[in-house]
This record gives C-alpha cells, sequence and structure tokens, in this order.
C-alpha cells in the first residue's frame, strides 16, 4: 500500500532535499512552496534552492575542513542539492561555487519530474491539523513569513530567537579594469586563478576603512535593536568597527597572493571577487556582506582599486533570521517534542550555511520516510558531520549550566569542534614530534576519516 503523502512546507534547499529523499524512498510529497504567489525580501525568482546570500558552498576539502566533510556524506547518502551543484559548479580554488540560476534550475526540473513528487504554489499560514497532516516537515528557513513564523511561537510555546544575515553585491565583469586586478587563487588553490584581486595598499586600505565606518547604514526598526548578528556572516562595516586591521584578517587578508602588475610590492589588502555564473559575466564580492545604504555602497565600493567604473547586478542587503530554540522545542528526530508529527528542517532548526541547511533536510526527509513506513531511523553517529549538527541542534553541545537560558543557544556552521575528540592521537609521525598546525591537520583528518566509516556502518545498518 503506497504511504500518505508527506507534506513539506518551503522549497529552499532543505525542503528540496527531503523532498528527494521522501521520494526516493517510495514516499510520495507534497511540496509547498509560497513564491511567486508571496515574495520575500531577498528571493528575486521563483525556482526551488534559491541562493540568495552566496553562490559558495564552502571549502570541498573532505579532510582538511568540515564543511568539505559533510559534502561527502551528503554525496554518499545520495543528495539532490550535492548533485546538482557538481553539474554546476564554477571554479573557486578549493571551494564550490555554483552558477545559482543554473543550480536553482536543475533542482526545480528534477523536483517537477520526479514522480512522487507533488509541487504546490500557495502560502501555508497556519499548519493544518486534519487529516493528512499527520507527518510534515517545516523548513522555511530563516525568511519564514510573519504569519507563519506566528503559528510556530504558538505552537512551540516558545519565542524564536533571531539574528541578522546580510548579502554580498554581486558586479559585472566588464565593468572591472583589469590593468588594476589579476587573476589568482590564494596560495594557487584549484586552478590557481579562479579569484579576481583587487589590491590596496596602506593608504588606500585605511581610507577604505574611513568610508565603511562613516558611510550611512541601513536604519533598525524599534523591535530589532536587540537582535544579535551571526558571527559567521558579518557585515563588513561591522568588522571594521571591531579595530582597523580586522579586516585586514578577514575578508581583505593579502597573504597568499602577488601582484603581477607591482610583484615586488605586497598589498596591504586585497578584495576578492569570485565567479558568480556560469558565463563569468557576474563575479561576487567575497564576504562583503553589508548594511551600507544603496549609494553609500555604489560610492565607497567604486573607491576600490580596479572597480571604479563598476556597475551592479545586486547591491548588498541585511535581512533578519530567524530560529528557533531548538534543544528546548526538538527532539533528536528533528520533531516537536509536543506535537511529534511536525519536524523541521534547514537553517530554521539553528544550523547555519547553505550546506548543513541541505543536511537538516536531507536527514529529516529520510526520518520522515521511516516514520511513513512504519519503521524507526536512529540519528547518525555524532562522529559524522551529520551526527555532530544533530548534536549541536539538540543541545548535547550546550553545558547543563546554560541549558534553558535564553541565548544558550546560537546558529552554527559545522566546524570539527563539535566532534568528539580522537583517542589515543600519535605524538610523532615518522619519528617526528607532532606540534601546533600539523598536529591540527592530523587531527582533523582522523576525525574525517572516522566520520566516513562510521557513515558508512549506519547507512548499512
Amino acid at each position: 500500500m503506497t504511504p500518505k503523502p508527506v507534506h513539506i512546507i518551503g522549497g529552499g534547499l532543505a525542503g528540496s532535499e527531503a523532498a528527494w529523499q521522501l521520494a526516493q524512498s517510495g514516499v510520495p510529497v507534497i511540496l509547498h512552496e509560497m513564491r511567486p504567489v508571496t515574495k520575500t525580501d531577498v528571493h528575486q525568482g521563483d525556482g526551488l534552492a534559491e541562493l540568495v546570500c552566496s553562490n559558495s558552498f564552502r571549502s570541498d576539502d573532505p579532510e582538511n575542513n568540515a564543511v568539505g566533510l559533510i559534502h561527502e556524506e551528503m554525496r554518499r547518502m545520495d543528495s539532490l542539492i550535492m548533485s546538482c551543484a557538481d553539474q554546476h559548479k564554477l571554479p573557486a580554488g578549493g571551494a564550490l561555487a555554483v552558477d545559482r540560476e543554473a543550480f536553482s534550475a536543475e533542482v526545480t526540473q528534477r523536483l517537477e519530474n520526479a514522480p512522487l513528487v507533488t509541487l504546490s504554489r500557495e502560502e501555508i499560514t497556519a499548519i493544518p491539523a486534519g487529516d493528512g497532516w499527520d507527518n510534515v516537515i517545516i523548513a522555511t528557513g530563516p525568511l519564514t513569513s510573519p504569519a507563519l513564523s506566528q503559528d510556530i511561537a504558538t505552537l512551540t510555546g516558545s519565542d524564536g530567537l533571531a539574528f541578522f544575515d546580510a548579502i554580498a553585491p554581486i558586479l559585472y565583469k566588464d565593468s572591472i579594469d583589469f590593468d588594476k586586478v589579476w587573476y589568482q587563487s590564494r596560495y594557487d588553490k584549484g586552478d590557481g586563478a579562479d579569484y579576481i584581486n583587487c589590491p590596496l595598499d596602506e593608504e588606500q586600505y585605511n581610507a577604505f576603512v574611513d568610508a565603511l565606518l562613516d558611510g550611512e547604514k541601513t536604519d533598525f526598526k524599534q523591535w530589532e535593536k536587540d537582535t544579535p548578528y551571526f558571527s559567521g556572516c558579518l557585515p563588513i562595516e561591522v568588522m571594521a568597527e571591531r579595530g582597523r586591521e580586522t579586516l585586514r584578517f578577514g575578508p581583505m587578508k593579502p597573504v597568499g597572493l602577488t601582484n603581477p602588475h607591482n610583484p615586488t610590492v605586497k598589498a596591504y589588502g586585497i578584495i576578492q571577487l569570485r565567479q558568480d555564473n556560469a558565463l563569468g559575466s557576474l563575479w561576487n564580492m567575497v564576504g562583503f556582506q553589508t548594511k551600507l545604504k544603496y549609494q553609500a555602497q555604489k560610492e565607497i565600493f567604486r573607491t576600490i582599486p580596479g572597480l571604479k567604473n563598476a556597475r551592479f547586478a545586486r547591491l548588498g542587503g541585511l535581512h533578519r533570521n530567524t530560529f528557533l530554540n531548538s534543544p528546548e522545542v526538538l527532539d533528536n528526530q528533528l520533531r516537536l517534542k509536543s506535537q511529534p508529527r511536525l519536524r523541521f528542517a534547514g537553517q530554521i532548526t539553528g544550523v547555519e550555511g547553505y550546506v548543513e541547511s541541505a543536511a537538516m533536510g536531507l536527514l529529516a526527509g529520510r526520518y520522515a520516510a521511516a516514520q511513513s513506513k512504519g519503521d524507526s531511523l536512529i540519528p547518525p553517529p555524532p562522529t559524522t558531520a551529520f551526527g555532530a549538527l544533530v548534536e549541536h541542534i539538540t543541545g548535547g553541545h550546550i553545558s547543563e549550566k546554560k541549558k534553558g537560558k535564553a541565548g544558550s543557544f546560537q546558529p552554527m556552521n559545522v566546524n570539527f569542534g563539535l566532534f568528539p575528540p580522537i583517542d589515543n592521537m600519535p605524538r610523532e609521525v615518522d619519528g617526528k614530534r607532532l606540534r601546533g598546525k600539523d598536529k591540527g591537520r592530523l587531527r582533523k583528518q582522523l576525525m574525517a576519516r572516522r566520520a566516513l566509516l562510521d557513515l558508512g556502518a549506519w547507512l548499512e545498518g
């Protein structure tokens, strides 16, 4: 007998991945996406899994970076998002960047063509409780509509937490002055020439920082004033406020790059641009999330060497993201403790980043598929990237003293600090005592290898 359809609310990365996993498991899905009927403040199209903040899925190195590890774990779990990302990837050194429009179109097409997936273009303002809605995944993301947010707040019995998120500008390549800039990846990673680099000397750097600090910013509404930023997506002005040299150790670090126009002089700061579409006509300002007003952005960013005549396809912006106090309200199956028929996925659960959001959608889809078939699925081991994120969401990494306290739970990207330590870590290799970076590199490699072994055993189990 065919199982009842699972309802998924939200067609972002998490909802799309959950729908795919359910359909691949033989479970019918009704995927509810409110666009284009109802717009959001930041989405520009009506495709599924639209990328907003960046076109990068970050590092694709599974042995030295936790996000690269979760890429590999997702590939081994037949991830729709990773398959489409691999198909439409762009040059980005050691990172996985995609043509955002082609990527979204690919995800949309595959789900529209999936026999067990029904796409419903409508806004769900309240979660129905009637027949047929006993297995639901809410994957509405950080931009959940106000009406549905209120319904979720009522269901959880807990006020949602919130943080600000920002997006970076995108500009046209043909408006860049290549007499001032050059192609090169930091330390020549990847193909060695995947980024456009804009160098600043010390005087230019200090003038740029002054302009950021003095530039006109977006005003907060009264209720927004105490909302914290997510530390992994700070606006550049906020970073500049934390110290004049902060940007030189962040998005404007000059290391690993040599200016062929002036090879004997090291730049004081460098702004990198990353390809944003397959045609190579659009380039993203890496790490330049901003809350500057549009006119201030144009004026300030055109002072950057090579960008004097820059034309912008999209300027940066600021929006309010919301997330659940998940350790209080969700169990380790991502279900709402007070109403187990409801399961949450994606960024609303308290993970940060495209890949992490999609990963929680993948897991929610597999949980829901097992439930639909009358089976059960234990959470992945905490030694895996998936398991480490589930532990973070459900409170396994929050001390007993902090549990239940407001603000103790904050969104987080996957990182090796969430993984259990390696037992019997070797002290030396080939007779050489491990210290500093070498020790840290080996620890990450051992964690990654353990994760993939444990994931394989969990998948077979």
